[in-house]
């Protein structure tokens, strides 16, 4: 699918035509440059390699000066491929907010913030154990995990604590709900993952 990297600024809310209160995330969306153009011929696919955010020069290996040289732009920090763009783009050209439009759907993906170690009640949802009756200290813990002489040993996938978070996670058919493109900004409807100042992905 086609789309753009862009940056989570992040969260605010709008007022809809009936007076509705709407949470929304801010991303500033491009512009990005076109680095590398793939094509069935060389490569067995078409897709597009798009850079974004200034890198200086001093933070990159030769490999990377050489090929963002070639694109004739400078050094970007993320880096990924899109396809299925409708118009055809040159090596060197810059794709910008322009590609949405307000009210379609589009789908995010990010790094998710990550939490630590949790235990399972945080982790799994897990219930605990009461708060009376005797209780010590079993409050937040999982329980009984193992088996019997047979097969004497914890099954892969069991759940248990752990770390949470820090994982990549797509969120799909958001709405769009507003464009700027003179400050390259597009407004999303609902939650996106990751912190603030972190990359993310749209794709229609």
């Amino acid at each position: 699918m086609s789309g753009l990297i862009g940056k989570k600024i992040g969260m605010t809310s709008l007022f809809d035509e009936n007076g509705k209160n709407i949470p929304c995330t801010v991303i500033e969306a491009g512009p990005c440059v076109v680095t590398q153009v793939r094509t069935n011929e060389v490569d067995g696919y078409e897709a597009l390699q798009l850079g974004f955010d200034d890198k200086s020069d001093k933070n990159a290996t030769k490999a990377d000066l050489g090929h963002f040289k070639k694109a004739g732009t400078s050094v970007k920090r993320k880096v990924m491929e899109f396809q299925g763009f409708k118009e055809e783009y040159k090596l060197g050209d810059h794709i910008t907010v322009d590609l949405f439009k307000e009210n379609e759907f589009v789908d995010v993906s990010a790094t998710s913030k990550g939490k630590g170690f949790q235990g399972v009640v945080k982790r799994h949802g897990f219930a605990g154990s009461e708060r009376t009756h005797g209780q010590q200290s079993m409050l937040r813990a999982p329980g009984s995990v193992g088996a019997a002489s047979y097969p004497a040993r914890i099954f892969k996938g069991m759940k248990m604590g752990g770390q949470m978070g820090s994982e990549k996670v797509k969120v799909q058919n958001l709405r769009v709900l507003k464009v700027v493109p003179e400050k390259n900004l597009i407004v999303i409807k609902g939650c996106v993952p990751g912190h603030n100042n972190t990359y993310v992905t749209i794709q229609k």
